[in-house]
């Protein structure tokens, strides 16, 4: 395995193919764009490096010594609990394996790339691909977080969060619980507090 790095983006594009010659032309291509890329020459290469958390998107030739392009993804797709857990995938194919590729698309893969291909093409792809990954890893990240939220409520506080979310007001949550409107009020500013939500509407858009 070979590396080229830059500084304009923390997440790499990992090529895998098994001829040195187009793996160099593509990290080349990559650096012009400021892009940064990590060379696999194997799928095998890359499943014993995996994982690999800067992974913006991977860049899969379909057929290559050893295992496929499909087997790879098949391979990091069983490891990581399904397509969407992974970097997205880019296939470069031969006319011949088109079909192939369409199949990969339908199983998770991101796209496919013909040869020979355009590069302002793949370039773009491997953006959009990456720009996608972020995306993803956003979205994983604030799901934990409001989960780490939720977590941190008493039982109690999860009650009044459930009568709040219903629109309850502060008297009938006091009655419904058999507590005092003071201890409901203490309650729901803890509740708020601790989700980081600023007013019942911002709560519920939170967990929608």
């Amino acid at each position: 395995m070979t590396a080229a790095m830059t500084a304009d983006t923390d997440l790499a594009v990992h090529i895998v193919d098994d001829e040195e010659a187009l793996r160099d032309a593509l990290a080349f291509l990559f650096a012009s764009r400021g892009i940064a890329t990590r060379l696999w020459p194997s799928g095998e290469a890359l499943l014993a490096g995996w994982p690999q958390p800067g992974c913006g998107c991977l860049i899969l030739d379909v057929r290559m010594d050893g295992m496929s392009g499909p087997q790879v993804l098949d391979a990091l797709s069983a490891q990581e609990g399904g397509v969407d857990a992974l970097p997205p995938v880019i296939f470069l194919t031969g006319h011949a394996d088109v079909p192939l590729a369409v199949q990969s698309l339908k199983a998770g893969a991101f796209d496919f790339v013909e040869k020979p291909f355009n590069d302002n093409q793949i370039v773009d792809l491997a953006l959009s691909a990456i720009a996608l990954r972020r995306d993803r890893v956003a979205a994983a990240r604030d799901r934990l977080n409001l989960e780490q939220r939720r977590a941190s409520l008493s039982a109690r506080e999860v009650e009044v969060m459930v009568l709040m979310l219903q629109g309850r007001l502060n008297k009938q949550i006091a009655d419904d619980l058999g507590i005092s409107m003071r201890t409901v009020e203490a309650h729901r500013s803890r509740v708020l507090a601790k989700m980081g939500a600023r007013n019942i509407a911002e709560l519920a858009r939170m967990l929608s």
